[in-house]
């Protein structure tokens, strides 16, 4: 599997014949992968290297202290996830053996809109580590140029949907943007990856679309084709991995391809495992808007294949399988593929 790669840097003023063939090489790599490599994305290597800085500022410091940044629930979507304790696969409606790794999240909390009256328990406030200011600067810089990148692409999705420039930007004023960043290493005691264990199990991401950041390490993460097939894919040079989530499937009729994938143990032959290193950026939109499909993709032949949702709705169904470790029963589709 070749993971297009698309240079995005002249869309904003770029020529219209520049601007249409990167909305036409976007629109073909998100109905036939779902994923694309992404060059001319403007995020300086500094802001990259601060976030790598930030990973293992925090990853590196010993259990007790990683811990310390637990949330009180696992319903809410903010700071450390011990190894072992998630499967995202349970966000498809599919058991698996726990997830091999170790996570921190941050995302926009609701006080960064107080004139909008906006749920905290889906937009929590985020739980930073105490004498860690190097880790909050770096991971916020990030977070910043991620979340920019993602509204650009968006504009780009609505143009290769021959849809005004502007049309997700109602979907997005208020974002549920939230940054992931995984560490796979094996616990304290663990010696041997189970049969059948991931480093992060199959699974749809669920929102608009992902932009991640990765160690060019192999094994890793790995893409399902359409015939069924796993594919390894490894970030091109300079380039950054997007890949299309949920609401897009759902927006398109599955015209565009919320991609499934997952990542194998990084283990050496022998067993022995590697470090390696990750960033996703979830650009899901906002938690009241409603998706239903997209006029222009579906007709009398081609009936809507998904029923309205809002966005909190379907995360909260998701988050419910991979965090609490409920089985998802609204997942069919995406599970479908899977077996």
């Amino acid at each position: 599997m070749d993971i297009p790669i698309i240079d995005i840097a002249r869309f904003g003023d770029g020529t219209p014949e520049e601007r249409d063939h990167i909305a036409r090489a976007v629109d073909a790599a998100a109905s036939t992968i779902g994923f694309m490599q992404i060059r001319g994305h403007g995020i300086p290597e500094d802001v990259i290297a601060g976030l790598a800085r930030a990973i293992d500022e925090f990853f590196s410091q010993p259990m007790a202290a990683k811990m310390a940044s637990r949330p009180s629930s696992v319903r809410i979507n903010r700071g450390y996830s011990g190894p072992l304790s998630e499967r995202l696969s349970y966000s498809l409606g599919v058991a698996s053996a726990a997830d091999l790794f170790e996570a921190f999240n941050v995302g926009a909390p609701a006080s960064q809109w107080p004139e909008l009256d906006l749920d905290p328990l889906d937009y929590p406030e985020n739980l930073w580590p105490d004498g860690h200011p190097d880790f909050r600067a770096g991971v916020e810089t990030w977070f910043s140029h991620a979340g920019a990148l993602a509204r650009r692409l968006a504009t780009i999705f609505a143009v290769a949907l021959d849809l005004p420039e502007n049309y997700f930007a109602q979907f997005e004023d208020h974002s549920l943007d939230v940054l992931r960043m995984n560490h796979y290493a094996m616990p304290e005691g663990v010696t041997r990856v189970e049969v059948d264990q991931m480093g992060m199990g199959a699974h749809t991401d669920y929102g608009i679309c992902t932009v991640l950041w990765a160690d060019d390490v192999s094994p890793g993460l790995q893409v399902l084709d359409r015939a069924g097939l796993w594919h390894d894919v490894m970030p091109a040079p300079g380039a950054l991995l997007v890949n299309l989530g949920d609401m897009m499937a759902r927006w398109t009729n599955d015209r565009w391809i919320s991609s499934m994938h997952r990542v194998l143990p990084p283990v050496t032959p022998e067993g022995r495992v590697i470090r390696r290193r990750s960033a996703a950026l979830f650009h899901d939109g906002n938690a009241d808007a409603v998706i239903v499909c997209l006029p222009s993709c579906t007709d009398a032949t081609h009936p809507p294949l998904y029923p309205p949702t809002t966005v909190a709705e379907h995360l909260k169904a998701k988050l419910a399988g991979s965090r609490a470790l409920e089985l998802n029963a609204d997942a069919a589709r995406e599970a479908a593929r899977l077996a």
